[in-house]
């Protein structure tokens, strides 16, 4: 059945498009699949365990997490400027390679000192791509004309991404039963990533980088002049401040409640142990997914009917009650309680994201696409820095339920002063303010 009838509006032209249309262009498909193999992550599920059986304690294996985010916090930005200028197409290429390496690096590691180096060469790897590919979307629905549609693309782009991670967690059980050891999965998941770098080398060289007239500037002084425009733009700070501390939030809400399922699932298994313990937090971990992707896959059917901003605004009202509800339900409900509210967070979240993606689309100036994104990405990564040792006081303090409850005040409190408003006006476009062309 074709998707609805749906209006292009440009000063030049209004066009009647099909959605249907959209989804069979063969750059559309490519898009959908790099979600799809990028998260083949068959290790994922294990990781804890792997690096637990190879001697590592606890508190070493917090430091491997630590080495990754500092990494990713460091370059997140720089990376975003690099694809900007270097171009984004050569900079994925280069962020699978390192993926690659770190995977061969986890699969022959034995020491703390391998580990750490994979676990860096990982964090390069996601600095590299954050942002990176959303720009390309970008830059393809422009030149297709379809930019009004972008929503309705990267909601089905991401849907097909955690189609990805879905069908990961289920295959990754049958893998870990099978295989000799779970180091094997890390060659394993170099599969699917060579098929991802293949593809990106596939997509066409016009959208490495956006074009510009006259002589691009020095990279130092394009990333100056980039970060100060997009600064400069109060209505695009408040939505990166909105995505940017909703993200990193969610990350830490989401490591406080994973052990509740799993005592959920420990409470009604029968007795025979790890394997069914797997094989069911596979399955749990799949049904999130697929769920996440039918909200991805469907939430432009409301933006055509509400604004972007607006939902923005509800859903970050949202997560703050959501946080308050799991407070009361860990004093005075069930463990099935906590887990269902965790399931509709888990599934607003990735519903929210092409949200983001339509808002901040409207916003963000054509040359400075992938370092928007990374500002963004950035900020999440410190949100998340901040508030997980902060919480992790307050729990060990005065428990669980007071911790979850500061984080729903906390929300509720500064969407009053942060809610986002739609783009009313232009903004200068980025090429212009680098090359000094307008004063």
């Amino acid at each position: 059945m074709p998707e609805p009838q749906a209006l292009y509006h440009t000063k030049k032209q209004v066009i009647s498009l099909d959605r249907s249309t959209i989804l069979k262009d063969p750059m559309i498909w490519k898009f959908r699949f790099y979600g799809f193999l990028k998260n083949l992550k068959f290790f994922e599920p294990f990781l804890m365990l792997y690096l637990l059986g190879a001697g590592l304690s606890l508190f070493q294996i917090g430091l491997l997490y630590s080495i990754r985010g500092a990494i990713i916090y460091l370059l997140e930005i720089p990376s975003g400027l690099l694809a900007d200028h270097w171009g984004r197409k050569k900079e994925l290429i280069l962020c699978f390679l390192f993926y690659i390496a770190s995977f061969v690096v986890f699969f022959i590691g034995k020491t703390m000192t391998h580990f750490s180096v994979a676990m860096g060469l990982f964090g390069l790897g996601e600095a590299l791509r954050s942002g990176s590919h959303k720009a390309m979307i970008y830059t393809y629905l422009e030149k297709q004309g379809w930019f009004d549609e972008k929503t309705f693309v990267y909601g089905r782009t991401r849907a097909w991404s955690l189609l990805g991670s879905a069908l990961s967690a289920l295959i990754a059980v049958p893998l870990a039963l099978g295989l000799p050891a779970y180091r094997w999965l890390f060659l394993v998941s170099v599969l699917p990533y060579i098929g991802d770098m293949v593809l990106i080398w596939s997509y066409p060289d016009w959208l490495d980088k956006e074009e510009t007239s006259g002589e691009r500037p020095s990279f130092s002084s394009f990333g100056v002049k980039a970060l100060i425009s997009v600064m400069r733009d109060r209505r695009l700070v408040k939505v990166l401040l909105s995505s940017s501390i909703y993200d990193g939030l969610f990350k830490v809400i989401k490591d406080y409640v994973q052990p509740v399922l799993a005592l959920i699932l420990m409470g009604t298994l029968a007795g025979d142990g790890d394997k069914s313990l797997t094989i069911w937090l596979g399955i749990t971990y799949c049904v999130l997914h697929l769920a996440g992707s039918a909200a991805s896959a469907s939430v432009w059917r409301l933006r055509r009917r509400i604004s972007s901003a607006w939902l923005m605004n509800v859903s970050f009202d949202v997560m703050g009650a959501v946080a308050l509800l799991l407070a009361a339900f860990s004093l005075w409900g069930s463990p099935l309680t906590v887990a269902s509210v965790f399931f509709v967070l888990y599934v607003m979240k990735d519903g929210r994201r092409p949200i983001f993606a339509d808002l901040c689309g409207d916003m963000m100036d054509r040359e400075v696409r992938a370092t928007v994104l990374s500002v963004d990405s950035q900020m999440a990564s410190l949100v998340a820095m901040v508030a997980a040792p902060l919480l992790g006081w307050i729990a060990d303090g005065t428990g669980l339920p007071v911790a979850f409850a500061v984080t729903g005040f906390f929300m509720l409190s500064l969407n009053r002063i942060l809610k986002v408003q739609s783009r009313e006006l232009a903004v200068l476009p980025i090429e212009k303010q680098i090359t000094g062309e307008v004063k």
